[in-house]
């Protein structure tokens, strides 16, 4: 399960709102995501994994103050995304079947919670593989061309923004916890090995039509609450080793973003980089009205997640918005917020 990513293709045709962000003055009908936990907005609700947030104290300051398989107290940065597009306020889970199409034709997610890349990331909790993630996806716009007809289809599938946050537990949920990878690869061969499924499934969403896209680049993983306590040689710090290959492999996330550019037809793929706001507010949280950026809101804040933070809320915070992460892993409504205000203003300058 990793945290952020975040995220956003914004246009010349966008308009400054204030400080609530971007307004869509061009044609963004729909917000569609792949990814992990930091984007999964309840698929994992309906599968057979512990891999699951449907619970309190996840989504205690959400709307209802109902969980809804969100891994924090709220919204991810893709509902404000959404939001700011002028979309509805949360982007919907594929795989709930109380929803319609026409429901879903706004805006749809397809992650999976604990998923990666590297389909051997998503065995380890049983969760949804990028693959089936992207064949999900190919029946939605099926269901799609039922529903609304060809034209209106293609209009939804070619004008909406792909949103991809990924990579993060393939890094700190297998190669670094698990052997097999580390004795088939070295750091800079996996970081390859990712990038070159990544391009596959750019591609295939090119294939079937999507042209506007961000791909969100790994934050400081090193300094996730998780990360801090079992940083042996340091224990509670950050640990730099895993913070030195997330800015190698932004990098190269970089690279590739590049040069698909320039060899896919119409593409235009955006690389977000939410590592430096997470490593800004990490190091400085009370220039962001945090408190604390070194522990979750959950329990002891550093190492409880998932059920774990079930099973701790007789130490839940009282205040989420004080804290930049809410579990050991995820951040807080009000971090993704920040996150994906920035990403969005400056991904903005970059197109203007």
């Amino acid at each position: 399960m990793s945290p952020v990513g975040w995220l956003v293709l914004l246009l010349p045709a966008l308009l400054r709102r204030g400080s609530s962000g971007v307004a869509a003055a061009g044609k963004v009908p729909a917000v569609i995501v792949f990814g992990d936990s930091s984007v999964d907005t309840g698929n994992n609700n309906f599968i057979p994994t512990i891999a699951r947030s449907n619970f309190w104290p996840y989504g205690r300051d959400y709307a209802d103050g109902l969980p809804t398989g969100r891994f924090s107290n709220g919204r991810l940065a893709t509902d404000f995304i959404s939001e700011a597009f002028g979309l509805p306020p949360c982007i919907p889970a594929y795989l709930d079947t109380n929803l319609t199409i026409d429901q879903l034709a706004s805006g749809v997610s397809f992650a999976s919670a604990a998923t990666g890349l590297d389909n051997a990331t998503a065995g380890v909790l049983s969760v949804i593989t990028i693959g089936e993630q992207l064949q999900y996806f190919r029946e939605y716009k099926e269901r799609l061309r039922i529903a609304k007809g060809e034209a209106e289809a293609g209009e939804i599938i070619g004008e909406a923004l792909y949103i991809w946050s990924i990579g993060t537990n393939d890094f700190i949920e297998n190669y670094y916890n698990l052997p097999e990878r580390r004795m088939q690869y070295m750091v800079a061969e996996y970081e390859a090995y990712l990038l070159g499924l990544a391009e596959s499934a750019i591609r295939d969403v090119h294939s079937l039509g999507g042209r506007k896209m961000d791909f969100t680049g790994l934050t400081p993983m090193g300094c996730l609450p998780a990360e801090r306590i079992g940083n042996r040689d340091n224990p509670g710090e950050c640990n730099e080793d895993y913070n030195a290959v997330a800015r190698s492999f932004n990098g190269k996330l970089q690279g590739l973003a590049a040069r698909l550019n320039k060899d896919l037809p119409g593409l235009q793929l955006v690389y977000a980089d939410t590592y430096k706001i997470l490593t800004s507010v990490v190091d400085k949280p009370a220039d962001y009205g945090f408190e604390n950026a070194v522990q979750g809101c959950c329990g002891t804040g550093l190492f409880e997640a998932g059920y774990f933070c079930s099973l701790s809320t007789s130490l839940l915070c009282q205040n989420a918005n004080k804290y930049v992460f809410f579990d050991a892993i995820h951040p807080t409504e009000k971090m993704y917020k920040i996150i994906a205000d920035t990403v969005m203003n400056t991904t903005l300058n970059v197109f203007l």
